[in-house]
């Protein structure tokens, strides 16, 4: 009797642990731009890097491209969302709203 249980537990919980598919958020354009910002970092740092204290180049403009490439580039690259995942969202939003105007129909406000 206590291996009868003990075999339904065993497959019960088989069946309740399946693999499931893991799809990696990022492609390749995500990367790309993420690629993009650690491109404008380098070159930030390198021009951070001249020996002039006084000079224009490594107290202004380096410091604005370090900002654009921590603050904009890079950020964008990890938020951005593929065009497949786009399109999905947008066909089951559609699917939702005809659903919800069908179901609309009947409405429970006097009007008279």
């Amino acid at each position: 009797m206590q291996t009868k249980v003990k075999s339904k537990k065993l497959q019960s919980s088989r069946l309740g642990k399946q693999k499931k598919e893991f799809s990696f958020p990022l492609e390749k354009e995500n990367f790309m731009i993420i690629g993009a910002g650690i491109v404008l970092l380098i070159i930030g740092y390198i021009l951070m890097a001249q020996n002039s204290v006084d000079g224009f180049v490594p107290t202004v403009v380096s410091p604005i491209i370090l900002v654009i490439g921590y603050c904009i580039v890079i950020p964008y690259g990890i938020l951005k969302r593929p065009k497949s995942l786009i399109s999905v969202t947008e066909q089951s939003e559609q699917k939702e709203e005809t659903d919800v105007s069908k179901s609309s129909v009947s409405s429970n406000i006097k009007t008279g």
